[in-house]
């Protein structure tokens, strides 16, 4: 693998309640080759996060309140740019869930296919999650949305993993706000010219199931898809049919890959 010298890594976690699981997220996100800065953001938690995720290793940021994912990453952003020493090339952004556990290591080819210049964005496409409830109403909304807006058909148009390039990122602000910030995000990069790329990773997260708290949560995840949707739609944000290219990755494999 052809690195830059002095490139680096910085990993984001927004986290909320995941006192749990940070812990393990956090160390083994530190074993991803070429990171040397791992943020978490802690979202207004009422539990112990963000001690754990200190005891981990991590640097912890806190927001007092709530304040939604996009405003988390947001501010992960913002860190990991003070931290980048001068004379050095930023650092690439790396965002992963919370809740990924010891499955955080297989991100590493999000990394490796950024830093190889294959990709201004590299996207994690997850194996199906067992236990998962729910019909994919949201995952459609998104998909579809990418779709009609950029003429690219995404597989997981809702995953939070992603890696990136500072000057990409800084490219498509600000994001979209809440659990949109995925599907705009993506759209924002397709608009601005930028190349994205999905790459399969044997991730494991906790999954929403069909329980109360779990139709509340695809609820608002759908809210705001759609509002990003319809601010897009709206500012005619949009690759012009005559623009539009194949974008899928060739090196995308089905995930019978995996087995």
């Amino acid at each position: 693998m052809n690195i830059p010298e002095n490139q680096r890594v910085a990993v984001i976690i927004p986290a909320k309640d995941e006192a749990v699981r940070i812990g393990a997220t956090i160390r083994a996100a530190k074993s991803i080759p070429c990171v040397d800065l791992v943020i978490v953001v802690d979202d207004g938690s009422e539990d112990d996060t963000q001690t754990v995720a200190r005891a981990a290793g991590a640097t912890v940021v806190r927001h007092s309140v709530n304040r939604g994912k996009a405003s988390a990453m947001e501010t992960g952003a913002g860190v990991a740019s003070m931290r980048d020493p001068d004379g050095v090339p930023p650092r690439l952004l790396l965002f992963l869930d919370a809740d990924l556990e010891d499955s955080a290591l297989e991100c590493a080819p999000l990394v490796v296919s950024v830093l190889e210049g294959k990709t201004d964005c590299a996207i994690a496409a997850l194996p199906p999650q067992k236990g998962a409830g729910g019909m994919g109403i949201v995952t459609g909304l998104g998909r579809s949305t990418i779709k009609r807006l950029t003429g690219w058909t995404p597989t997981q148009p809702l995953s939070g993993q992603r890696c990136i390039t500072r000057a990409t990122y800084d490219a498509v602000q600000p994001l979209a706000t809440g659990w949109g910030v995925e599907v705009g995000m993506t759209i924002d990069l397709l608009v601005n010219g930028f190349t994205v790329q999905e790459v399969p990773c044997n991730l494991k997260h906790r999954v929403s199931k069909n329980d109360l708290a779990g139709q509340l949560h695809r609820a608002n995840q759908y809210k705001d898809v759609w509002l990003a949707a319809m601010k897009r739609r709206l500012q005619r944000v949009y690759v012009p049919k005559e623009a539009r290219t194949k974008i899928q990755p060739a090196a995308y494999k089905p995930y019978n890959a995996w087995q």
